[in-house]
């Protein structure tokens, strides 16, 4: 697992649970995004843009998303999920996010999402805070581009 994960940054590891599953039996595509959620929120928390929200308002939205299905994932299994921020942008960043299936020892999903920075309050885009891209600056280290 080390291995498939280790160019990113954040990770969790969820159970996949039966309920997940659809009628084809296997996990349901809407889980992924989910799953790429979940993660998307623990990278939020590493690089603490919450508190940089509630002081400026300013605050991260998906703006897009998708996911590429490598293997199909069922029950009972574990995934680590991994996401890291690609490139900056002058108002937001790219996230790309990876499942990892303990069963399979594989990757079962890879996807991907852009971040844009809004203005809660006032409405619309406005540049990235400087304090959120150093603190992801120093959370990516030499994989980042800017873009």
């Amino acid at each position: 697992m080390e291995a498939l994960l280790q160019d990113y940054p954040v990770t969790i590891e969820i159970p996949v649970a039966w309920g997940e599953m659809d009628a084809f039996q296997h996990l349901n595509n809407v889980v992924y995004f989910r799953y790429f959620e979940s993660v998307r929120i623990a990278y939020f928390d590493a690089i603490e843009v919450m508190a940089v929200m509630e002081t400026t308002g300013v605050g991260p939205i998906l703006a897009e998303t998708r996911c590429r299905y490598r293997v199909p994932l069922t029950f009972p299994d574990t995934v680590t999920v991994g996401a890291r921020a690609s490139a900056l942008a002058p108002q937001g960043f790219m996230m790309q996010y990876v499942v990892a299936s303990h069963r399979h020892g594989k990757i079962a999903a890879e996807g991907d999402g852009r971040i844009v920075t809004i203005d809660y309050a006032g409405g619309g885009k406005v540049p990235l805070p400087d304090v959120v891209r150093e603190r992801i600056q120093a959370l990516e280290g030499d994989r980042l581009r800017a873009s």
